[in-house]
C-alpha cells in the first residue's frame, strides 16, 4: 500500500506518495532530517495499481520510501541517478513537462 495526497501546484497535478509503511517517521543524515509527515503524505492509501495510474497522470511527483521508487523508475518515470537517500529512506522528486 502506498499513501499519497494530490494537489494543484502552478496549474499542475502534484502527487505526494509514499510507502504506507514509512508514513510518520522521521529520517536523519548528518545535518538533513525529514518527516514524512500525514499531513504531506497522507491524505488517502491506495494500491499498487492505483499508485500506477496516478504516476502516470502526474506533472510533479515527490515520493519516499523503497517500493515507490521502484515503481515509478520501472514504469520509465525518474531515475536511480536522481534517487537521494537519507538515512535507509530512497527520496525522488520527478517533473514532467
Amino acid at each position: 500500500m502506498f499513501s499519497v495526497k494530490t494537489t494543484s501546484y502552478n496549474n499542475s497535478a502534484m502527487l505526494n506518495i509514499c510507502d504506507a509503511d514509512i508514513l510518520g517517521r522521521q529520517v536523519t543524515d548528518g545535518s538533513i532530517s525529514i518527516s514524512i509527515k500525514p499531513s504531506y503524505y497522507g491524505e488517502r492509501l491506495v494500491d499498487e495499481e492505483e499508485a500506477k495510474t496516478l504516476l502516470r497522470g502526474s506533472d510533479i511527483i515527490n515520493m519516499a520510501g523503497e517500493r515507490i521508487v521502484s515503481l515509478s523508475t520501472d514504469l520509465g518515470l525518474g531515475s536511480l541517478a536522481g534517487v537521494r537517500k537519507i538515512s535507509d529512506v530512497p527520496f525522488l522528486i520527478v517533473f514532467r513537462m
